[in-house]
């Protein structure tokens, strides 16, 4: 199932909160990108009804087996594309920028056939 860029990138963060809250909440997701809580309430309702997310009672926000499969993807694309740009000598900033923009477009093939050119 292919879903939208900003679907990917609030299930990216989710994934990332994770790993250092032992609970994520709309709110830690609205801090970390920035954005209104009302926006990524929105946002997470859509998830929620995709089948990529399940919120309990108190707010906590985890991912599904398909919206985990989905930010695990993203994830392992953008910390490739991050590190390969920055052994090319692009500044980690604009490295990570960059990354965020092209994991969202860059085909299975392409991706895999950099992976191994990189040997990863």
């Amino acid at each position: 199932m292919k879903i939208n860029e900003s679907a990917e990138n609030y299930l990216e963060t989710i994934l990332i909160l994770s790993k250092g809250h032992p609970v994520v909440r709309a709110v830690d997701i609205a801090t970390e990108l920035g954005f209104k809580k009302s926006s990524v309430s929105v946002a997470m309702k859509n998830l929620r009804e995709s089948g990529h997310i399940t919120v309990t009672r108190e707010g906590y926000i985890y991912l599904t087996e398909s919206g985990k499969a989905i930010a695990d993807m993203i994830y392992e694309r953008h910390e490739l594309l991050s590190s390969w740009l920055e052994s090319l000598g692009v500044d980690k900033q604009v490295a990570a920028k960059d990354a965020c923009r092209i994991e969202h477009v860059i085909s299975k093939d392409s991706f895999e056939a950099l992976k191994k050119h990189l040997n990863r």
